[in-house]
């Protein structure tokens, strides 16, 4: 009897970011990427999100490999946390391999790790799946996406990508490739749904040149390019701007450091002799002279633009005469962000440019008349948009109805439905764990939304602290309960309520006196009677925190 081929999105599907995706067919279990999101406007602490994957733990000796289409972060973030848990080898290209070495250093993964470069063109067995790279054009150098051929049928993932024709690499999108499989007959397409909503085409990463050329020509003093760490195709027309407006070059930022170091070793990135310096030898050159790149185009708030921007940065100072330049679009939830940002800059007096004030950023994903190209020309049997919010996906599944896709042989899903295939007919079956697990500094999912609940009322509502101390051998109280405030009121302008909220306090300890000494149960009912009287008297809920000591 056939088995059945089972894919299993765990992340990316009805959101931003977290790719990954699971391919199952009998006891092998193939990966194509573990990215990271950012965290949205009301997780707060968490420093960002990586998928869930409950789902694979149970089966980790199943896995044969995990396979990574390029190396933005919505990609790899998550492999050091993956592979601590399931040691696969990894298959990546060689810019992408270099990219996941930096982050397994970084977080100290590299005991038992197994890394295989690949290129574009070439084709893997692992375990029943024949694994084929085909070159795809994105924001980024060495992307790819993967015809998979299973014993169910052909499997093509298209990673992200655009079609552009005249990249900065020089290496468009095979699309030889794609017409090839669409003659041997594919089974499904999984396709990237990211600019699924915007018409016409995505613009080459070339009309970008004239506008950092304009920027460049009329900036008086220092030059700041916030993007992206690994967009290193960026990296390389700022410097080729900077060569031809006479401008030095420094990075801020470890993590785009990193990267920097690594695409030059491996020829992603050309810096001519003289044109890199050191970010402490900025200041010696006069502020016509100098171009930094650095972090901080979504307004994170720990990044080296976002510190700038609120003067908080050891080093960089934001002066007058700055010209601050964002090369990339808000991620959706992180406009609030970054809208803050750009405020903060323009009162420190720096001139700001951003999409859409000037044409400083093109996206790397394919608008409505590409992603009609790529299922026109693969020309699939069944249809899974992928990476996107819902919207986005949904507009994808209208698109590809409109070419003539059975609206049964569409699949539009959110991470966790599993969609199986048996004798060549597809169906989605049950759903399996796939929300989200937060990373807040050193906690990997110790963070729930009960705590995140609880956050945002200390953010909105600010807490209250009753202490009461009493004789362990009596019960009784001793002296008065201490009440401490903070983010809920001004202690000094509400002595009338906290005096009545002590008052409550007593009462309740002495009408417990008689009822056992249980400090749990007397801490419950102080918290229970104290959230009462406040909100009476305040109509606000802050947290309470009871203390009993003895």
């Amino acid at each position: 009897m056939a088995q059945v081929l089972r894919i299993v999105p765990l992340g990316g599907l009805g959101e931003i970011g977290k790719n990954m995706m699971a391919i199952e067919y009998g006891r092998n279990i193939l990966i194509i990427d573990a990215g990271i999101m950012f965290p949205e406007n009301d997780m707060l602490g968490v420093d960002f999100i990586i998928p869930d994957w409950q789902y694979l733990r149970d089966k980790k000796a199943w896995v044969r490999a995990i396979v990574v289409t390029h190396g933005h972060e919505d990609h790899i973030g998550a492999l050091p946390f993956l592979i601590r848990e399931i040691p696969a080898p990894v298959y990546a290209t060689p810019l992408t391999r270099g990219l996941i070495e930096v982050k397994l250093k970084q977080a100290k993964v590299t005991e038992g790790v197994t890394l295989h470069t690949v290129q574009a063109g070439d084709r893997l067995t692992i375990g029943p799946f024949t694994v084929e790279l085909f070159r795809v054009c994105h924001s980024i150098p060495d992307g790819v996406g993967l015809g998979i051929t299973t014993p169910a049928g052909l499997i093509v993932h298209t990673g992200d990508f655009k079609f552009d024709q005249t990249p900065v690499d020089g290496k468009p999108t095979d699309f030889a490739t794609l017409a090839e499989f669409s003659k041997r007959g594919v089974l499904a397409l999984l396709s990237d749904s990211t600019n699924a909503d915007r018409p016409g085409w995505t613009p080459s990463e070339r009309v970008i040149d004239p506008a950092f050329d304009a920027a460049f020509r009329q900036a008086k003093g220092r030059i700041i390019v916030a993007t992206f760490a690994s967009l290193i195709s960026r990296f390389q027309q700022v410097i080729q701007a900077a060569v031809r407006h006479g401008r030095k070059v420094a990075f801020a930022g470890t993590s785009m450091l990193e990267n920097v170091k690594i695409a030059q070793k491996l020829g992603y990135l050309e810096i001519p002799p003289g044109v890199l310096i050191r970010l402490d030898e900025v200041d010696r050159y006069p502020p016509s002279q100098v171009v930094i790149l650095t972090t901080g185009a979504q307004g994170e708030p720990s990044s080296v633009l976002a510190r700038m921007a609120a003067g908080q940065h050891p080093q960089l100072k934001i002066v007058p005469g700055d010209t601050v330049i964002l090369s990339a679009h808000p991620i959706p939830g992180n406009e609030e962000m970054v809208h803050r940002t750009i405020n903060r800059l323009f009162q420190r007096g720096a001139d700001v440019l951003y999409d859409p004030i000037a044409p400083v950023h093109v996206s790397g994903h394919a608008s409505q008349e590409e992603l009609k190209l790529m299922i026109n020309l693969v020309r699939p049997q069944y249809f899974i948009p992928i990476h996107g919010e819902i919207r986005h996906l949904k507009a994808h599944a209208r698109l590809a109805m409109e070419l003539g896709i059975p609206a049964e042989r569409i699949f539009t899903v959110e991470n966790g439905w599993v969609i199986e295939f048996r004798d060549g007919q597809g169906r989605i079956a049950e759903r399996v764990p796939g929300g989200y697990v937060f990373v807040d500094g050193a906690l990997i999912g110790d963070i729930g939304p009960e705590v995140l609940r609880e956050r945002e009322v200390l953010s909105r509502e600010g807490f209250v602290v009753a202490i009461v101390r009493r004789d362990p051998r009596t019960g009784r109280i001793i002296g008065r309960p201490e009440l401490i405030t903070r983010g809920f009121t001004f202690a000094r302008e509400a002595e009338e309520l906290l005096a009545g909220a002590e008052e409550l306090i007593l009462e309740i300890a002495r009408s417990a006196n008689g009822e056992g000494r249980s400090r749990q149960a007397l801490a419950q009912r102080i918290q229970n009677a104290l959230a009462d009287y406040l909100y009476r008297h305040t109509r606000r809920r802050p947290m309470i925190i009871p203390v009993v000591t003895e």
